[in-house]
């Protein structure tokens, strides 16, 4: 599926410390495990996830409130 994908904190107002990825399903934003901000590049860049809500192609499952990624892949290109 395609979500949005980008840093919880900064962009999608969910609650934390520092900077982590997560993706919005359905309106809900979900933690992302198994994939790190930092894979991506520099996650404060300008079209970073900090600063910039990206398109991802994913799959996986939702597990105690986290999306467990088994395949992330960004799809747009900013």
């Amino acid at each position: 599926m395609i979500v949005d994908a980008s840093c919880g904190q900064c962009q999608f107002k969910m609650a934390g410390n520092g900077c982590t990825l997560a993706v919005k399903i359905n309106g809900q934003s979900y933690f992302v495990d198994k994939a790190n901000i930092d894979a991506f590049g520099d996650a404060h860049s300008e079209t970073g996830f900090c600063n910039a809500i990206r398109k991802a192609k994913v799959q996986g499952e939702i597990v105690g409130g986290k999306f467990v990624a088994s395949f992330f892949e960004l799809v747009d290109k900013k």
